[in-house]
């Protein structure tokens, strides 16, 4: 069976030593050594400011929306995972949906200067299959109408942007650390920011807002990650850069077929080093696309219809909108298998049952 992704698991017994540490401690949570060691590491690798270890990624962007203290609307994509849209609802905030652009799928820049009004107060925008945002564009427009920059970086571990992280840039960044994703702590998520008053504020947030055993500095909620997730974190990023490697072979194998191919690639954001979190295809048509994906299940294959469908038309608590070339783009496209282990033999399967179907 070749499923989209499988997460990568170090060396058992790597992982057995921290948890044999946290065994003779007896610290299992509330910010113990592996947490601040982790913390540290990231920092040092990701070359990044100021960063929280968190819980995960959707409480990651309920924190940057509440610690900014946002209300009123915010410009979003609605080509991204659900969690994009739902916590800006769920944080109080009216969601407000441009359209993406049809070669990087990431948000387009003109839409949403034109989505502003005197109500828009940021702009929340996701780095889609780890293609970094027109960032210069996006940050621009924000600077010019006074608005706050989130940016959803959940695919983006390992993605520079003219020649810094991805998660250097906005006034916060937010990522995952989920198990789908290529670097992960089981389940887990990070936010990041330059402005050290904000990262103080949102530290005392992670932590019921406490400011000592007795006293109170912020709201907060449970946002701590634990040191076991930490653990895993640590030993992950031991082989981050031969994961980075074996996913960027793993599409250059992909990309020999690219020729045969009635589908294309998504362009890469000029300025981007990217990551390769992800394979996406989009096809000629959303019939051929279904006649793969039925195809390939018949094998044992497994690719994603990623992102779909759109979130401007489908969310029960949001007003549906048009939003032609998301809605196009999210017919149309899928993620095709895509993690460490993935040998050239079955991509070689996957693509050649692509091509039987598209060819007969």
């Amino acid at each position: 069976m070749i499923l989209v992704t499988k997460p990568f698991l170090p060396p058992r017994e790597e992982y057995e030593q921290y948890i044999k540490g946290i065994w003779e401690r007896e610290w299992l949570t509330n910010n113990g050594p592996l947490v601040n060691d982790f913390e540290l590491s990231l920092k040092r690798y990701l070359q990044v400011k100021h960063l929280l270890f968190l819980s995960n990624g959707t409480i990651a962007l309920q924190l940057a929306i509440k610690a900014l203290e946002l209300k009123g609307e915010i410009i979003t994509t609605p080509f991204s995972y659900v969690a994009t849209t739902s916590s800006i609802v769920w944080e109080g905030c009216t969601p407000v949906f441009a359209d993406i652009d049809p070669q990087t799928l990431t948000i387009d820049p003109a839409g949403i200067e034109a989505a502003i009004t005197p109500n828009t107060v940021a702009i929340l925008a996701t780095h889609v299959y780890g293609n970094a945002c027109n960032i210069s564009a996006i940050d621009d427009i924000a600077q010019r109408h006074n608005l706050k920059v989130i940016y959803d970086a959940a695919h983006g571990f390992g993605t520079r942007y003219k020649g810094r992280s991805v998660f250097e840039y906005g006034d916060v960044s937010t990522t995952s650390f989920h198990a789908t994703k290529l670097f992960h702590t089981i389940e887990g998520g990070a936010v990041f920011t330059r402005d050290a008053e904000l990262l103080k504020k949102m530290a005392f947030m992670r932590n019921f807002g406490h400011n000592g055993p007795e006293a109170f500095a912020e709201l907060g909620i449970n946002g701590k990650s634990c040191e076991f997730h930490a653990a895993m974190g640590l030993v992950n990023l031991r082989y981050i850069e031969e994961i980075l490697k074996k996913r960027k072979e793993a599409a250059a194998h992909y990309d020999t077929y690219l020729q045969y191919l009635k589908a294309f690639k998504p362009a890469i954001t000029p300025g981007t080093d990217y990551n390769y979190a992800y394979y996406p295809l989009v096809f000629e048509s959303e019939e051929l696309l279904l006649r793969c994906i039925k195809t390939l299940n018949n094998n044992n294959v497994f690719p994603r219809r990623y992102f779909y469908p759109a979130l401007s038309n489908i969310l029960p608590y949001v007003s549906k909108v048009s939003m032609p070339v998301t809605e196009d783009i999210a017919r149309r496209v899928i993620c095709l298998p895509m993690y460490y282990s993935l040998g050239k033999e079955e991509i070689d399967l996957t693509m050649r049952l692509i091509l039987r179907v598209q060819n007969n």
